[in-house]
């Protein structure tokens, strides 16, 4: 067995199969206080949070981190719908699936909006919120030009394809992981795997194309963050060079109607970096939302 191999079955060892709304899925669990549902987005899957999980635990909190259809572990079914409302409805029923009742939200990337639509759906279960980098003006948002060429039917097949050793490398040096030593090389290739799955990555493309960039969605995330009656807090890599600090960082913060934005030393894969200082944050709100 190669080290990528090895790496995928370790992750699969540390969690367990479930199934929310007819799609099969995996799910990381760890810990035995409230629970902290953590989730990803592109090109990522459950894995991003196999450093803040542990983290979690070890602050008293019940680290939650389920695959999304189409990424990483999860089913990836032809017909499914990939759009943020699609994702956000198995979201919700894995939330249910889990026993979850009340839980802390953590949200990241295309995790933003799917997040979001957990918000929204069941605003009274959610005990607080930790924003990282990720999109909630959503209908002037345009994709970094890594992400683009995805998007464009035909195009981003070869640009999938040709997606693996030194080409994914590059990617996550440039926008993904501030320190590349924190990431064994085994560990960066098992991404691609856990990216590509079975289908080779059909549903990851139907994803990148199921954006909903509406006024509509902006106005039920932008709302959402604005009626919550929990404590929401922005926590931004500083040197994400796709969702920049200074315009998606200021955004997000503007939508959440708070005062500043938490930063760490890292760019748009802050989980990888700085798994702990998430983890404090989370912790932080918890026992803001306790005292509230």
């Amino acid at each position: 067995m190669g080290a990528r191999a090895e790496v995928i079955e370790r992750h699969k060892a540390s969690g367990r199969e479930f199934t929310a709304g007819g799609v099969r899925s995996f799910v990381l669990d760890q810990g035995d206080g409230e629970p902290v549902v953590c989730v990803h987005g592109v090109p990522a899957s459950s894995f991003l949070y196999r450093k803040v999980v542990p983290e979690l635990a070890a602050r008293g909190l019940r680290g939650v981190a389920f695959d999304l259809p189409g990424l990483g572990l999860a089913g990836r079914p032809e017909d499914y719908d990939y759009t943020w409302t699609g994702l956000g409805k198995f979201a919700i029923a894995a939330v249910d699936a889990l026993g979850l009742d009340r839980f802390h939200l953590v949200i990241h990337d295309i995790g933003g909006p799917v997040g979001l639509e957990i918000a929204a759906a069941m605003p009274d279960r959610v005990r607080s919120m930790l924003i990282l980098n990720t999109l909630i003006e959503v209908e002037s948002f345009h994709r970094p030009w890594m992400m683009e060429p995805f998007s464009m039917r035909g195009i981003g097949e070869v640009y999938l394809a040709a997606l693996n050793g030194p080409a994914w490398r590059a990617l996550m040096w440039n926008a993904g992981v501030g320190d590349m030593s924190k990431v064994p090389a085994a560990e960066l290739a098992a991404y691609v795997d856990l990216l590509k799955g079975v289908d080779r990555g059909k549903a990851f493309l139907k994803i990148m194309r199921g954006f909903e960039r509406t006024k509509e969605k902006e106005d039920l995330y932008v709302g959402t963050l604005r009626a919550a009656n929990y404590p929401i807090r922005v926590l931004w890599g500083a040197q994400d060079p796709a969702l920049k600090l200074e315009t998606m960082g200021e955004a997000a913060r503007r939508s959440a109607g708070v005062d500043r934005v938490h930063t760490v030393d890292a760019k748009h894969f802050l989980q990888e970096d700085q798994p702990e200082a998430v983890a404090q944050h989370v912790a932080e709100l918890a026992t803001e939302a306790r005292a509230a």
